[in-house]
């Protein structure tokens, strides 16, 4: 089975959208986690139980745990970004899960909700489904940042966030805090949300799991003006990088921020 590194992903029509769009992400020095592409007919193969991935194990050597995230070729574009639609499998090890957390993102794309999501958008029936192997971040807290207000087009930065792996913001797992950031930092509002668990990958197995918050994490806010000032920073990085309104998912571990995903805000 072949699969190059994330950065070289440029050809859309074999990597998928989100797989260009990291690539160029890495390519301009934005903080993405390092990993793998793997085009879709290599990822249908290994639906079929025809591909071997000893060598991407062998990649992947000395990393505990993957995030194996969806990137279809009509994907995270312009006109599609397909949220909620395909698969993202957090926790993987990667001498041991891969096969099962390639084959499940593959599936995804071919559900009857995804199926006629396609058929609303006007696009090719088959989809065409390749695949992104990440290494995962082990993070403290997570969330989404919109560079402008997807609701109300303000000129602000929107952001939800919450303990943990990001999972539990996008899944609606948790009342997530939310902020109002202006541009060059200037927070204008907090809203402290319920956090109750957080989403950690499982140091006993595959996958993740849920556990409890309990005490002033509950309500107290998961990020400091410090934090959202470097939100607001690559908020504005992504926009320089790629035009345009931005739709990002983040993660901060020991102090560092990570660019999870990245995509055009989008009405599809």
């Amino acid at each position: 089975m072949n699969f190059i590194p994330l950065a070289a992903a440029t050809a859309v029509d074999r990597y998928g959208g989100k797989a260009l769009h990291l690539a160029e992400a890495l390519r301009a020095g934005l903080p993405v986690p390092p990993g793998f592409a793997i085009a879709w007919p290599d990822v249908d193969a290994c639906a079929r139980g025809e591909g071997d991935l000893a060598a991407l194990a062998s990649a992947l050597a000395g990393v505990k745990r993957v995030a194996v995230r969806s990137s279809a070729v009509d994907e995270d574009g312009a006109a599609a970004s397909f949220a909620g639609q395909h698969a993202t499998v957090l926790g993987v090890s990667p001498q041991g899960g891969l096969l099962a957390a390639l084959q499940a993102v593959h599936a995804s794309a071919r559900t009857p909700s995804a199926l006629a999501y396609r058929r609303k958008l006007g696009l090719a029936t088959e989809p065409r489904m390749a695949v992104v192997v990440q290494a995962l971040v082990e993070a403290e807290v997570a969330g989404v940042l919109f560079t402008r207000d997807p609701v109300s087009g303000a000129d602000e930065r929107v952001i939800e966030a919450s303990w943990g792996l990001g999972e539990a913001v996008v899944a609606g797992l948790v009342t997530p805090d939310r902020f109002r950031v202006a541009r060059g930092a200037r927070v204008l509002a907090r809203e402290a949300g319920e956090k109750d668990l957080a989403v950690r990958w499982r140091d006993d197995g595959e996958g993740t799991e849920e556990v409890s918050v309990t005490g002033p994490r509950v309500h107290g806010l998961c990020l400091d003006d410090g934090q959202l000032a470097a939100l607001d920073a690559l908020a504005a990085r992504c926009e320089a990088v790629f035009g345009g309104a931005q739709d990002l998912e983040f993660a901060f571990a020991r102090g560092a921020l990570h660019l999870l995903q990245r995509r055009a805000i989008t009405r599809g």
